[in-house]
């Protein structure tokens, strides 16, 4: 019995070493020649993206100075006089930790009694902010004037350095944004510059953003100028073009070329018998230039480890190899081990554990694919039975159901057939009453006038009451889903129909009516439909309210024409908005009607291509707008 698997192991593992081998020689092979390639890839790839992050926060640093100019570039025109303007250049670089400096300069002669000049600066100096009036300081010439004179509009000034300000020395690399200043809105009156310092922006942005030691930002102006650099001689006196040949050094001047042309992009050059690779890119809103440059020996850093990390690759694959070999042995014999151990499981009564079937042909896998074939046999047949309980179960379910939606049907339609009869009844009851008295007494005229006009009126609230039970039968909806609009009603004179009628049956009430139409203004549309929708929008205004304050308006849009029924009265909780235009649905089931009336105005307007809305903004009561097309 030992003999036959110890050969098995013999031969499988020289079988697996045979193919491991090659395959993993060439792959590590394959693997350390491309290695070279995808980490120079990988780190030319990482240093864009850091010098993207570093000129988003320089271009940050910079927006932070130009909205403290902007921001008070309003106060400064208003309050264009010699006292305000130093409070006011005070005031930016004490609020904003960005600005080193401010200046705000007039035209010449803009305030007499100072003479010709009138500057005011103010610059932080760390524990102090120190303001200055410069009166004989000459910044006419100077190119953060200037420029904002000859151009009129906000901009950078490419930075300088040496800059003398009245009794301030400053010996620092400065940029400035200039805004010129309108105090009487057309006239340039004078400029306003925010300064911030290179240095200071060096040492708080680009001294922090490095991915490798030896890593550094190189910013260049508009003509090559070398406004930040490690080397601080070369800082505003020199260009990358005049500190190199462009013979020896023409891969330098070529970066020169391609950063003061604002490109942006990638490429390798030699300085000082050294390779270096330059990501560069433009300042947005400038003409400076970006560049991180970084020695390639610490780009490569990581592919001169290969050679170890090869040395463990070896050691680690033949260690894998070697494992592999005996897995392959001993998962030769688990099919009948793990087989054994799911019978098992399954003769105690637990179906979940799967046999997994097998591709093999020997013996061993028909047996396992045997049992694999009655497990699913089993299973199907417990599935078969748990769906079959299931479906009675839902059967079950959906009976009681709909047995109870039959209770609750037929308990609503018994309480809404008593609502019916006793809504007939009281005007019934009344015509009697009234007949009675008609009968048995002698009445004089107006007396039998006012029991006439009763009868009439609850004889009008029958009718009504009959016909909205009508309207709202299946065979009425059927009948009428949808009404012909065949008449030009004019607006003005529909409106007041719906008014007089329901003051017919209303006695005593006031309704205000307003338009804002002309009397001719006509619609096309069902006349008997509309003015029954809105009667019984009257007659809701008239039995919710007190009668006294209710308004009949008639407006228009550039589309539609609008009617707007409104009283002052309880109105409607929010919760019933949407539930009132439902069937049936009454928020005070004792008060008089059947829930249709609403409902059935909303059908009839949606029928004649109109809508019907709650104005929700109304407090004051209820305020419902029926809007109809004009065309």
């Amino acid at each position: 019995m030992n003999k036959p698997r110890y050969s098995l192991s013999r031969r499988l593992a020289i079988i697996l070493m045979v193919l491991a081998m090659p395959i993993f020689v060439l792959s590590l092979n394959s693997f350390f020649q491309l290695s070279k390639g995808l980490i120079h890839k990988e780190i030319l790839k990482h240093s864009s993206s850091v010098l993207n992050t570093t000129v988003q926060n320089v271009v940050r640093y910079m927006k932070s100075v130009e909205t403290a100019a902007k921001s008070n570039v309003w106060l400064i025109e208003e309050n264009f006089n010699p006292d305000s303007l130093q409070v006011i250049s005070r005031r930016i670089v004490r609020l904003n930790n960005s600005v080193l400096s401010c200046s705000v300069s007039a035209e010449p002669n803009a305030f007499p009694e100072y003479g010709r000049y009138f500057s005011v600066y103010s610059v932080n100096e760390g524990d102090t902010i120190l303001t200055v009036l410069e009166p004989d300081f000459e910044y006419f010439e100077k190119s953060w004037y200037k420029t904002a004179i000859h151009t009129g509009k906000p901009s950078w000034v490419d930075p300088f350095s040496d800059f003398y300000a009245g009794t301030i020395n400053y010996n620092d690399a400065i940029a400035s944004y200039c805004i010129p200043l309108r105090p009487n809105g057309r006239h340039i009156a004078g400029v306003v510059s925010a300064d911030f310092s290179f240095s200071r922006l060096a040492e708080t942005i680009l001294a922090n953003n490095h991915p490798y030691p030896s890593s550094y930002y190189m910013l260049l102006g508009r003509d090559g100028r070398y406004l930040v650099h490690p080397n601080t001689s070369l800082l505003f006196k020199k260009t990358i073009f005049t500190e190199n040949d462009s013979i020896e050094n023409d891969d330098i001047f070529f970066l020169g070329h391609e950063m003061t042309a604002g490109n942006r992009g990638i490429t390798h050059v030699m300085l000082d018998n050294k390779e270096f690779h330059v990501c560069y890119a433009p300042i947005p809103g400038t003409h400076w230039s970006l560049a991180l440059v970084t020695p390639e020996d610490e780009v490569l850093m990581e592919y001169r480890h290969m050679g170890y990390l090869m040395a463990v690759l070896v050691i680690l694959g033949l260690l894998l190899i070697w494992w592999l070999t005996m897995r392959v042995v001993k998962n030769n014999i688990q099919p009948v081990r793990q087989l054994l151990e799911i019978t098992t499981k399954m003769a105690e009564g637990n179906y979940n554990e799967i046999i997994p079937r097998s591709s093999g042909k020997d013996v061993i896998a028909q047996l396992q694919n045997s049992f694999a074939d009655m497990q699913e046999s089993i299973v199907a047949h417990m599935e078969e039975v748990k769906r079959t309980a299931e479906q009675v179960e839902l059967e079950n379910k959906e009976l009681e159901e709909t047995t109870q939606r039959a209770q609750q049907a037929d308990q609503e339609k018994r309480h809404f057939v008593r609502h019916v009869l006793r809504q007939i009844r009281m005007p019934l009851n009344i015509i009697e009453g009234m007949a009675d008295v008609l009968r048995t007494r002698t009445l004089s005229h107006d007396e039998a006038e006012v029991v006439i006009d009763t009868m009439k009126l609850n004889v009008a609230r029958l009718r009504r009451r009959l016909l909205m039970l009508y309207d709202s039968s299946e065979a009425r909806m059927t009948e009428h889903s949808e009404h012909q609009r065949n008449a030009d009603v004019p607006c003005n004179e529909l409106a007041q129909e719906s008014i007089a009628f329901m003051l017919s049956t209303h006695k005593g009430m006031n309704v205000h009516f307003e338009s804002d139409l002309p009397d001719s203004q006509c619609i096309r549309t069902n006349h008997f439909y509309l003015m029954s929708s809105l009667t019984e929008l009257l007659h809701n205004s008239a039995k919710y309210s007190d009668g006294k304050h209710i308004a009949m308006r008639v407006t228009q849009t550039e589309k539609t024409v609008r009617f707007i029924v409104e009283d002052k009265g309880k109105g409607l909780p929010a919760e019933w908005q949407d539930l009132i235009l439902q069937p049936f649905k009454q928020l005070d089931e004792e008060s008089p009607g059947f829930g249709l009336g609403l409902p059935l105005v909303k059908r009839h307007v949606t029928s004649l291509d109109g809508n019907l809305f709650y104005d929700s903004d109304y407090k004051e009561g209820c305020r419902i707008i029926v809007e109809m097309p004009k065309d």
